[in-house]
């Protein structure tokens, strides 16, 4: 089980961010081969759990697959522009006023999008689900993430005081501070 957990982090958190930022295609073989495992072990609990037929597991495999890709794509974004808007925020350098704008509402388009993916896959799904059942899959999901957020924050601890992994770095709460910290007066 640890060793999933392993692997869902890797696949989730520092695979598509390491992608990112680099030249390459984002969906390197590896991260495409860990997602699909990932997601192969999900479906095979998801398919447990709410006791799918076979023509139900079909179905929500086809719809995880074609939102799941759409999903990806707008994450891939919103990295590019939360790393953008790092760059344009760097302490004692002016920001672009106009890029930084533009940021922002790429931004908040892009937690639009992710809202009408999520709606569009839940009516989708109630085509062949029962409503219990996509609850049910809703809170797996939810579960999951989760826990991929809490294996995120335990590696950011392991980096050490200051160290900022891939995903949200240097992004601050609001006031600009870390968490836990005071001011200095």
């Amino acid at each position: 089980m640890k060793r999933f957990a392993w692997i869902l982090a890797f696949a989730v958190t520092v695979a598509p961010a390491i992608a990112a930022q680099q030249p390459q295609p984002v969906d390197t073989v590896e991260a495409g081969r860990l997602r699909r495992q990932i997601e192969e072990r999900f479906s095979q609990r998801v398919q447990q759990q709410l006791g799918l037929t076979a023509d139900q597991t079909t179905k929500l495999r086809a719809t995880q697959e074609q939102f799941g890709t759409r999903r990806r794509a707008v994450m891939r974004q919103q990295l590019e522009r939360r790393l953008a808007l790092q760059g344009q925020m760097r302490p004692g350098e002016a920001a672009n006023a106009d890029s930084v704008r533009k940021l922002m509402d790429g931004m908040q388009a892009g937690r639009a999008e992710m809202l009408k993916i999520e709606q569009d896959e839940d009516r989708e799904m109630a085509g062949y689900l029962t409503p219990v059942q996509r609850a049910r899959y809703q809170m797996m999901r939810q579960q999951l993430l989760e826990r991929v957020n809490q294996m995120r924050e335990q590696r950011r601890g392991r980096m050490g005081p200051g160290a900022r992994g891939p995903g949200r770095a240097g992004m601050r709460p609001e006031g600009g501070r870390r968490p836990g910290r005071r001011p200095i007066n």
